[in-house]
């Protein structure tokens, strides 16, 4: 079988032993994979003398199951999360920890962002807002995108920036999100919805070292806000204005709990369900229900369609700036 690597900051299509199936995982052949730029392109710029796989969000068809698979079978579509164990290859092994079925109604596309919106959800879990509290998204990336439609999806109250406006008009045409492309807009817009008082979270999808954007954040919360960090940006927050909010600053990791737990992941031992409520594996199957339910509209997302073949032609646009979209979807089946 191929699968994508990035050695020496060049991405490659290189020849490798396809998986065995084993218990408790399921053998998938796949049908399409997702291209994250933000977190993708920091692994390409690390790969300097050393190979690294790419990819972690995909959906394929079930090829074989493990012995002791029992909610899916041979033939079913499936939403697949989580590097090492999902790449852009050919064949995937993936634990039954991290798939969820995809049903008829839900386009094979659409699945393919699972990932993306697992990890968007648990940002917003992180983040434990309340029914018709305020969340401003700052970032609008493929992540940034995604937190916003579902936090409007759950009836927040979300104001969005990024300094890109096709990005920012991309969420007004189809949502009630409010969004900007200048700081001064959005801070506005903050101030006026909140009453002077700020917003309850802000959620940093930015990139960034030294980013002015993670003191500005303190600015735009409410006394005893919260600042999730999501994005690959630098914390460079100034003590005084967190100890006169006593603003809390969190961190969102990847998808949800299990994430890069060995137990969890390769040896696929869930988490009690009374105890965990929300593991990465349950964050991939509520994606998928909020699209299947069409209470978000993924559409925008997946507009530029490559071939396998064709994917360092691909990444080179995207590390070269020469492409401006937010993600290309590889399709392996051509």
């Amino acid at each position: 079988m191929q699968k994508v690597i990035a050695k020496n900051k060049q991405v490659e299509i290189v020849e490798a032993d396809p998986p065995v199936v084993k218990p408790s995982h399921l053998l998938i052949k796949t049908m399409y994979s997702i291209i994250s730029p933000g977190t993708e392109l920091t692994i390409i710029e690390n790969s300097t003398d050393k190979k690294i796989t790419l990819g972690y969000s995909a959906m394929g068809v079930v090829e074989e199951c493990g012995s002791d698979i029992t909610d899916v079978k041979v033939g079913d579509l499936v939403a697949v999360y989580g590097a090492p164990y999902v790449q852009h290859s050919e064949y995937l092994l993936v634990p039954k920890t991290l798939y969820a079925k995809v049903p008829s109604n839900v386009e094979p596309k659409e699945a393919a962002l699972a990932g993306i919106g697992a990890i968007a959800i648990h940002a917003l879990r992180i983040a434990n807002l309340q029914f018709g509290e305020t969340v401003a998204i700052v970032g609008l990336g493929l992540l940034g995108q995604m937190i916003a439609k579902i936090a409007d999806a759950a009836a927040y109250n979300v104001i969005a920036y990024d300094f890109h406006e096709e990005r920012a008009t991309m969420l007004q045409e189809e949502t009630n999100i409010k969004s900007f492309s200048t700081v001064n807009a959005m801070e506005d817009e903050i101030q006026k919805d909140t009453s002077r008082n700020g917003a309850d979270a802000v959620l940093l999808c930015a990139g960034g070292k030294r980013s002015p954007l993670t003191a500005q954040s303190l600015e735009w919360i409410k006394n005893k806000g919260k600042v999730v960090i999501v994005g690959d940006i630098e914390p460079d927050f100034p003590r005084n204005l967190m100890f006169s909010k006593e603003a809390q600053i969190l961190i969102s990791r990847a998808g949800g709990p299990g994430r890069y737990d060995k137990t969890y992941e390769a040896q696929a031992n869930d988490y009690p369900y009374g105890f965990v409520r929300w593991t990465e594996g349950r964050n991939i199957k509520e994606y998928i229900r909020l699209v299947s339910e069409k209470r978000i509209n993924v559409s925008s997302f997946i507009k530029e369609e490559i071939n396998f073949s064709d994917v360092s032609v691909a990444f080179d646009e995207l590390v070269n700036k020469k492409s401006t979209t937010l993600t290309k979807v590889i399709n392996f089946s051509k």
